[in-house]
Order: C-alpha cells, then sequence, then structure tokens
C-alpha cells in the first residue's frame, strides 16, 4: 500500500527470471517481462562480476572466432547483441583491439539478446511455443557465456 496520494503502483510490469540456480544474482538468465508499456523477453549475462566481465572481454579478443561464431549463430535466428549502457571507450588493457566488431564487443557491459512479444498473444499458448524458438535461437549465447564462465576465476 501507498501511503502517498497517489495509489498508482510503483511497477507496472510483472516479470520472471528463469537461473540455473533458481536465484536472481546467478548469470547466464532467462527473462520475461510483461509490462503496459512493453513487453520482451531475453537471454543476458546482466552486469557480470568484474572477474567474469574481464574473463568474456579477454576470450572475445583471444579467442574471436568463437565470439563471431556464436554472434552468426544468433544472427540466423534473427537475434543481436544489445548495444545498451556499452562503454564509450575501449576498457583498459583493450584499447589496442583493431577489428571494429571486437573492439565494440569489449565495451559492452552486458551480453543480451531480447525478443519483443506481441502483447495480444499474453494470453494464448502461442506465447509459450514464441518463447521456446527464442529461447532455442538465443542458446549460442549461454553456451558462450557459460563456456567462459566455467574459466572464470574470482579475484
Amino acid at each position: 500500500m501507498r501511503f502517498s496520494k497517489d495509489k498508482r503502483p510503483y511497477n507496472r510490469h510483472l516479470s520472471a527470471i528463469l537461473s540455473p540456480d533458481g536465484t536472481k544474482m546467478e548469470q547466464g538468465v532467462f527473462y520475461v517481462h510483461i509490462g503496459l508499456e512493453r513487453c520482451f523477453a531475453g537471454v543476458a549475462w546482466w552486469q557480470p562480476a568484474p572477474e567474469l566481465l574481464q574473463a568474456m572481454r579477454k576470450a572475445i579478443v583471444t579467442k574471436p572466432a568463437a565470439f563471431r561464431g556464436m554472434v552468426a549463430s544468433l544472427r540466423k535466428a534473427g537475434l543481436a547483441l544489445d548495444a545498451e549502457d556499452r562503454l564509450k571507450r575501449a576498457p583498459r588493457g583493450f584499447e589496442e583491439v583493431g577489428d571494429e566488431d571486437l573492439a565494440q564487443a569489449v565495451r559492452n557491459r552486458h551480453f543480451v539478446v531480447r525478443h519483443d512479444i506481441d502483447p495480444a498473444t499474453i494470453h494464448s499458448p502461442a506465447l509459450v511455443d514464441d518463447l521456446v524458438g527464442f529461447t532455442l535461437g538465443a542458446k549460442p549465447l549461454l553456451d558462450w557465456g557459460r563456456a567462459i564462465q566455467g574459466t572464470a576465476v574470482a579475484a
């Protein structure tokens, strides 16, 4: 209950996260957001811990074929990595990355793909098929991140 005159709810959306360990703190998650303004799903490595983010950036530079293969697989599924909240400049240690696609990628703070949901489908069985299809298309991002996460060592 709000104690001000404005009784509108704080949140104008519902959301859910599916993660490997069932918590909101795990990385490599599936997220669904149903809101009054926007409905979407996402697969994300959102705000990874500094050591994991550093490992992801190193993997982009040291194993560009694996990164580009993941991006190509996403593209085949009609998905692309989101550039939201990307750094304006290269992070320390990555200033000399020459290939433009890799230079852009190491500036990411998050690794996310999103899929808009048609609000007309949120009450229909078609939503399940749509979300499963999206998740299967986003699986290369999950696989790429999990492979790196297995090598990331806490500082």
